[in-house]
């Protein structure tokens, strides 16, 4: 079965509150089986244009990752992160 991926691309606009969201998100999102694979780090767009900060989260499944993300504790969170933070957040089918 593919895993599947969160993936977000991030800039913060409210460090010191986002960081409210980082500690937070975290055990959630590893209870949900989560595994951070690419968390913020050097990173470079050589085509486009993008946000700041980028993360990858592997799941087991898809639908594991879709069910991560509408987990309501999650979205609970997810709220900090929309208020102190631009974002963009894609969910994906692995191969």
């Amino acid at each position: 079965m593919p895993k599947g991926y969160i993936i977000g691309h991030i800039t913060v606009s409210d460090p010191e509150a986002y960081q409210e969201y980082v500690e937070r998100d975290t055990p959630i999102l590893q209870g949900l089986g989560g595994r951070f694979i690419v968390r913020g780090g050097a990173s470079e767009t050589p085509e486009g244009e993008t946000l700041n900060r980028h993360i990858v989260v592997e799941f087991p499944s898809y639908a594991a990752a879709k069910a991560a993300y509408n987990d309501p504790d999650y979205q609970n969170v997810a709220d900090i992160r929309r208020r102190t933070a631009d974002s963009v957040i894609i969910l994906v089918e692995g191969t």
